[in-house]
């Protein structure tokens, strides 16, 4: 395993020297450990992220303030200069809340992406009836927009945004899309990382039209009518620049996808390769051409 860091130059008294900077790495998940019940998604952006920032590299962790999560016992608290930005949604203003909380045995913070009309629920993407609520594709444009303007607000540039879980999917159509000249974001590589669950969920029939609210190139999408849950991990494939399959079930359709591409490719790992194989991952990805060995 070899690990990567950016060279920068500096100028010190009319000499050029280089220096070498950490690699940053933003990850961007719908749940982590131990903020939300233990599942595969959790588990293992909690041991990877751990790994990854043990080994030196710098690290950002997003993700949604869910209604479930006991802000008392976690203790989380509002970052009020991080605060009080508004994002349209389906031409709507929202306002946007940055929460952070730390995670006590790794001394590593989470920041969390709130809304009183989007996450106020006691649930996560179901009701008490396991129906999924309507709004769960403005949800995800709410968490990815606030994930990159609040990062933007830290005036951090991330060299990997590694999104896990569907509710990313629509990060790395941002990304290179509407902040694809933003300097925060421009030479950033992103990683779309697919798990097997929520296989029932649809995004409303509307997408398209709240999508162009945001500038959004819809038409090259492909997203007529209501988009299940693998239509949207087919987005995230095809505007990301590599890929992670993150159970060891995946959907035949969507390894043909990857295969097609030729995206560089993190295939499933067991428990105890997963931190190494990240990292090996990583590296690759930051490499000159990005291209697996």
């Amino acid at each position: 395993m070899f690990f990567f860091y950016i060279f920068a130059t500096h100028y010190f008294l009319g000499k050029r020297y280089v220096v070498m900077e950490k690699s940053k790495i933003l990850y961007v998940t719908q749940e982590i450990d131990p903020f939300l019940i233990e599942s595969e998604i959790s588990s293992l952006v909690r041991k990877v992220a751990q790994g990854v920032h043990e080994s030196d590299k710098e690290i950002r962790i997003f993700m949604p303030r869910f209604g479930v999560i006991n802000e008392r016992r976690h203790q989380l608290h509002e970052v009020i200069r991080l605060s009080g930005m508004n994002l349209i949604v389906n031409d709507y203003d929202h306002p946007l809340i940055i929460k952070v909380a730390s995670i006590p045995q790794i001394r590593i913070q989470v920041y969390f992406i709130d809304n009183e009309e989007y996450f106020k629920k006691k649930f996560l993407f179901k009701d008490a009836s396991g129906k999924y609520f309507k709004d769960n594709d403005e949800r995800s444009m709410f968490f990815c927009r606030g994930v990159l303007e609040t990062v933007k607000k830290l005036g951090w540039m991330p060299d990997i945004v590694h999104c896990h879980g569907w509710m990313t999917a629509l990060m790395p159509v941002y990304l290179k899309s509407i902040y694809s000249n933003d300097p925060h974001f421009s030479g950033a590589k992103v990683i779309y990382s697919i798990y097997n669950r929520d296989e029932k969920i649809k995004f409303s029939k509307n997408l398209e039209e709240k999508l162009e609210f945001d500038n959004i190139p819809v038409s090259e999408l492909d997203i007529k009518g209501s988009i299940g849950v693998n239509k949207l991990h087919e987005i995230g494939i095809q505007w990301s620049d590599a890929v992670g399959f993150c159970s060891s079930e995946i959907d035949i359709v969507l390894k043909e996808l990857v295969k097609s591409l030729k995206k560089p490719l993190l295939e499933h790992q067991e428990e105890e390769q997963i931190i190494e194989a990240h990292q090996d991952f990583y590296d690759k990805v930051l490499s000159e051409n990005g291209v697996l060995a």
